[in-house]
């Protein structure tokens, strides 16, 4: 079964996204027996026509949810546009036999890549990073009910129906509400308003000559201390930890036992005495 569709390239979310929206709402839906008929003849044939029919026949649906996500300040053909990638990737892996209809698969597809394109722009340093992070924003910006600071009780309710504490609410409520700010202000701001840049105020003290003294002579103290500790050690035990800490290629406990023929377990257990030596000499 093939469909007259327009070429893949008269289809891409551009400056004219109206036009776009206007001809992807115009690709006729697929019925069931269509997408199943497509649908085996990727997944049994590779037959990438097929392929084709079913993404177009589904771009629709990107747009309809790439508009969902229009409060987050990017450009909705931006988000059109990853939820493509995220379509191509769920008929990709769209297997027939499910029972399930393309759309109900793809939705997790499409989704996962806008969520990834937003939290990867939405702000210069990353909001969030694991994946219980990333649930908690997209969760909380969908149920902050005004603009302002959400209350103590908004907030344990929001906690408890996202199953986190209150605190990693406050803290991502905080991350959603901060902008990002140039370290050396804007290129047309006048005296007036430059102090308020970061680089005014933000002092790099790493090259600091007291804090490059300090730092050397704490250094050499304790290098001076560890060498003075580690002389009060006997053969064995500097060995020991020698092999253990101070070499690039670490022995093992079993390598340790065989070469002083003890136990692997005696070998911890003079390591951890020559280790507690040497935090009392270091400290003394």
């Amino acid at each position: 079964m093939t469909t007259s569709l327009q070429p893949v390239d008269q289809l891409v979310p551009g400056a004219n996204l109206a036009a776009y929206v206007q001809s992807v709402s115009s690709i006729p839906l697929l019925t069931p027996e269509q997408e199943r008929e497509l649908a085996e003849d990727l997944y049994y044939n590779g037959n990438l026509e097929a392929a084709r029919q079913l993404v177009m026949s589904h771009l629709r649906f990107v747009v309809h949810i790439a508009r969902s996500y229009s409060g987050y300040g990017l450009a909705e053909a931006d988000l059109i546009q990853e939820g493509n990638v995220g379509l191509m990737k769920a008929v990709k892996r769209f297997d027939p036999e499910h029972g399930v209809r393309l759309v109900s698969f793809a939705v997790h597809w499409i989704k996962a890549e806008m969520h990834e394109y937003i939290l990867r722009n939405w702000r210069i340093v990353k909001v969030a990073t694991t994946k219980a992070q990333r649930k908690l924003f997209f969760n909380l910006r969908g149920k902050k009910s005004r603009l302002g600071w959400l209350s103590q009780s908004e907030a344990e309710a929001v906690a408890a129906d996202l199953g986190v504490n209150v605190q990693e609410v406050q803290r991502m409520e905080g991350r959603l509400s901060a902008h990002d700010l140039t370290y050396d202000g804007p290129a047309d701001s006048d005296d007036e308003d430059a102090w308020q840049a970061p680089a005014n105020y933000l002092e790099d003290q790493r090259l600091d000559p007291a804090t490059l003294l300090e730092n050397a002579d704490w250094q050499q103290d304790s290098e001076s201390r560890l060498h003075a500790a580690l002389a009060e050690l006997d053969e064995r035990s500097k060995d020991i930890l020698a092999q253990r800490w101070l070499t690039e290629k670490k022995s093992t406990l079993h390598e340790l036992a065989a070469k002083y023929e003890v136990s692997a377990e005696r070998i911890r257990q003079l390591e951890q005495s020559a280790m507690k030596k040497l935090r009392t000499f270091i400290e003394a």
